[in-house]
């Protein structure tokens, strides 16, 4: 039986984002990447996917985001099923505001 999806809010996600202790991925599309993103965040995407798997530190805490927080869910869930192990989806995702870097 699959873990429930664990969520985070906007000021905890606020909260790792300063102490640097966790990944933020970027489900939306690169247009909206590049307009504004969490600083640092990865933007995933089919291509770039496998190879993101492959590298990355499964054991650190992964927040996934997208516009609203409902897409996010079902990232969160992928990645727990890859072997992620501390995987949040990010509440209201980023029409929350607050933590971007760009343009609006």
């Amino acid at each position: 039986m699959q873990e429930p999806i664990k969520t985070i809010t906007v000021t905890q996600a606020k909260e790792k984002l300063a102490d640097g202790h966790a990944v933020f991925i970027d489900i939306r599309d690169p247009n909206a990447y590049a307009a504004a993103h969490v600083p640092g965040a990865i933007r995933i995407h089919n291509t770039n996917v496998d190879a993101f798997i492959a590298s990355t530190d499964k054991s650190m805490p992964h927040i996934v985001y997208c516009y609203h927080g409902i897409t996010s869910q079902g990232g969160a869930a992928f990645f727990q099923e890859k072997g992620f192990e501390d995987v949040y989806s990010m509440e209201g995702g980023l029409r929350l505001g607050g933590l971007t870097s760009g343009h609006h």
